[in-house]
């Protein structure tokens, strides 16, 4: 195995292998950390986690876990993958995992922190994320209802969470000579380095500085450059669609999400909220529910997604994390009975939703497939008849769910 990959998410695991298998890479995403040794010819291998809301001491020692197989495997490099909205709180988890991984690593190397994905308008200047034209803070992150983004300086945030120091690499020092940038930080006691992104370019230019370094972290753009650095052998994954039945669970509340399931409902796709007081009162009939769905033609929607306010009144009432924690074991359970009901196609919107869906799936690796939108691709479901698509809260266009179901059904 030449690089491997710890994400704090299922879905940003899967944004990463998308990047690594169209740069040529042999890409599987584990869920968890396997048992045993990696397939033969297996390139990259993603241990995907579900640590991003973890307490911070359970999420460090899940990524050192995640290590230590991939180091086991022979691995050159390791990369931590995280959202490329930096999806944290001023205690971590980004911060204490990236200083844990360097301590266990022995490193000196520079670090490199770039969550930047223009791709999907993610970028990094003077040290400040924006989405789009706006400041990250000034966007639905905000209200986040487990990670609030309530400051877009990174430097600023990650400084909250970490020991030493942090650096920066301005977007200027990146286009002149990024290897040299990030050295003299280093030098300065900086090991830590914010690097500036505005475009692929310059993703590609830090990732081919930071070839021979023992980590990288970032959201999935800093991957760019990866397959060529580590030579991938270009061999293209094998892909077929499953026609069969589809559903799709929505657990986020970003405002990407909500305009997707509004434009479902507004083009007759059939769906069904989930309320939240219901839930808590136990008055979710969770076998009516897939009864509804299996009988109701095309792409079924169950969702909980909702706008901020709601959210919050909700989370007063019963407490965020109870909350939480009940939407995902509903959405588990849903998907694990579904698929045994025979659906072959499943969608879950939102990162907490992929990761209470995929291990309630009882699933151990995805295989990669095409691309649906920027940042989500296709998977299967390894040796098994189902595809699935897992799509950060932030992500797709507003017809996401549509395109999801036609290219899971391999059109």
């Amino acid at each position: 195995m030449l690089l491997g990959a710890i994400g704090d998410d299922f879905t940003g695991s899967s944004d990463l292998g998308l990047i690594l298998a169209r740069g040529g890479m042999r890409v599987v995403q584990y869920v968890g950390v396997p048992e045993g040794a990696a397939g033969e010819g297996v390139e990259a291998g993603i241990v995907a986690l579900k640590s991003r809301s973890l307490p911070v001491a359970r999420a460090v020692a899940e990524a050192l876990a995640a290590l230590a197989w991939l180091a086991a495997q022979g691995c050159r490099q390791i990369y931590f993958k995280y959202c490329s909205t930096f999806d944290s709180t001023p205690e971590g988890n980004i911060g204490p995992v990236i200083e844990a991984l360097v301590a266990a690593l022995g490193t000196r190397d520079p670090v490199i922190v770039c969550p930047a994905f223009p791709a999907t308008g993610r970028t990094l200047y003077q040290g400040h994320l924006f989405v789009g034209d706006r400041l990250l803070s000034e966007t639905g992150m905000r209200d986040h209802p487990l990670t609030p983004m309530t400051d877009p300086d990174i430097r600023r945030w990650l400084g909250h969470q970490c020991r030493a120091a942090v650096g920066h690499l301005p977007l200027a020092r990146v286009r002149a000579d990024a290897g040299a940038g990030l050295l003299a930080e280093r030098d300065a006691g900086r090991q830590i380095v914010v690097a500036d992104a505005v475009e692929d370019a310059d993703l590609r230019l830090l990732g081919r500085a930071a070839r021979g370094f023992a980590l990288l972290t970032g959201g999935s753009g800093l991957a760019l450059a990866l397959p060529e650095v580590h030579g991938a052998s270009g061999a293209a994954p094998p892909w077929r669609g499953e026609a069969g039945p589809a559903l799709a669970l929505a657990g986020s509340c970003s405002q990407a999400t909500r305009a997707q399931v509004a434009r479902h409902i507004a083009e007759g796709g059939p769906a069904r909220k989930i309320a939240a007081d219901a839930l808590m009162a136990g008055e979710i009939d969770e076998d009516g529910l897939l009864d509804w769905a299996l009988a109701a033609g095309g792409l079924a929607l169950l969702y909980t997604t909702a706008d901020p306010e709601e959210v919050r009144r909700a989370q007063a009432r019963h407490g965020a994390a109870a909350v939480a924690a009940a939407i995902e074991g509903l959405f588990g359970r849903l998907a694990a009975a579904a698929v045994g009901r025979g659906v072959r196609r499943l969608i879950a919107a939102g990162g907490e939703t992929a990761g209470a869906v995929i291990p309630a799936l009882g699933v151990r690796a995805l295989e990669f497939g095409p691309e649906i939108d920027p940042g989500v691709p296709a998977l299967r479901l390894a040796g098994r008849p189902v595809t699935v698509a897992l799509k950060s809260g932030n992500f797709g266009g507003v017809d996401f769910l549509a395109r999801a179901a036609r290219v899971l059904a391999g059109q």
